[in-house]
């Protein structure tokens, strides 16, 4: 019983974490793009505006929610469950903090710590697709199924490009565990250079290139082209299905940037000193500071760059990140193969 119980808070302390985190994002993106491009952005519900994103909820909340007199009921209403139940699936194996040791008991700070955390985010993902696909056949109408059209066309091609990225970090630290390849990247170089997977340049380029394209958002943001498709896969929806989508959007933002972090940047890693419970907070605090780092450069990046044109978009991935990819699977192969062989000719 006590299992059940453990999972249980560990599945509402995650749920609490991530709503309390997408309301503090949108208001971050908001205020963070008004200031690059000179504006004021929200400031008129609570201070500074910070509660605007609330107000916006309860608006969704109460607001009517129709469906379209051609739609097929069951699975409109169901796409915008499963893209925030995947969503929600995939942050239960991210570690945000190193294990606490209690009683003599050690307890991980991800939800699930799963040995096969990495294959676990990859499916996720996939099925994640499965939730815009289902929302624009379902709506009965063409401009959602367009967008839907492309929006899997994208995510399948760029999903091809974040999977290779990754095998050359299971290759350097030896396990698919996310816990494991944090704590893979402990210590340092020489003494002096943290033991990150940042060294795996390439990789990361391409997994958060590709990480872009999986959140679709900008210059990425085709599946919801509105001087094109009017909105997207989401065209139909209103009230809370269709804040279930604009959440689930961002859950994967902070997903996607998080396992960055737990992939390059050594997670948890970071300076821990003081007393019992420091020790236990640094960890964590380290761990947000690198993620919400990669979040504010995905704004930037919002902020900056124009929308590319679709056929750009597929070529730019199939011909450019995916043999970028496997050259470099070969490269980080030959390498280990001399660290752990020494040259054949020796």
């Amino acid at each position: 019983m006590s299992f059940f119980i453990e999972a249980g808070i560990r599945v509402v302390f995650a749920f609490v974490f991530l709503m309390v985190t997408v309301l503090l994002l949108v208001w971050v993106e908001r205020k963070f793009i008004s200031d690059l491009q000179n504006r004021i952005g929200p400031d008129r519900a609570g201070p500074f505006g910070i509660l605007q994103t609330l107000a916006d909820g309860v608006k969704s909340f109460f607001k009517e929610g129709i469906i379209p007199a051609r739609a097929d009921v069951v699975l409109f209403i169901g796409a915008p469950v499963l893209a925030m139940l995947t969503a929600l699936l995939t942050f239960l194996v991210i570690p945000i903090g190193a294990p606490i040791e209690i009683n003599g008991v050690s307890y991980s700070l991800a939800a699930m710590d799963l040995n096969i955390g990495l294959l676990y985010v990859l499916a996720m993902s996939s099925i994640g697709v499965y939730a815009i696909t289902l929302a624009g056949w379902a709506s009965g109408s063409k401009y959602p199924l367009i967008g839907s059209v492309r929006a899997s066309a994208q995510m399948i091609s760029y999903e091809a490009a974040m999977g290779l990225a990754l095998i050359p970090v299971v290759m350097f630290t030896g396990s698919l565990s996310l816990v494991a390849i944090v704590e893979a990247q402990q210590g340092t170089f020489g003494g002096v250079i943290p033991a990150w997977n940042i060294v795996l340049l390439p990789s990361f380029v391409i997994f958060l290139i590709a990480g872009f394209a999986e959140t679709n958002r900008p210059p990425f943001d085709l599946a919801e082209a509105e001087q094109e498709i009017v909105g997207g896969y989401h065209t139909e929806y209103s009230g809370m299905k269709f804040a279930l989508f604009f959440l689930a959007e961002y859950i994967n933002v902070f997903n996607i940037a998080a396992i960055t972090t737990v992939l390059f940047l050594g997670g948890w890693s970071g300076p821990v000193f003081g007393p019992t419970v420091l020790q236990w907070f640094l960890p964590v605090f380290w761990f947000l500071a690198k993620t919400w780092l990669i979040i504010l450069f995905f704004v930037w990046v919002r902020a900056s760059l124009p929308r590319m044109r679709y056929d750009h978009l597929m070529a730019f991935g199939w011909k450019k990140l995916i043999p970028v990819s496997l050259v470099w699977i070969i490269l980080v192969a030959v390498a280990l193969g001399f660290r752990e062989f020494g040259a054949p000719w020796a």
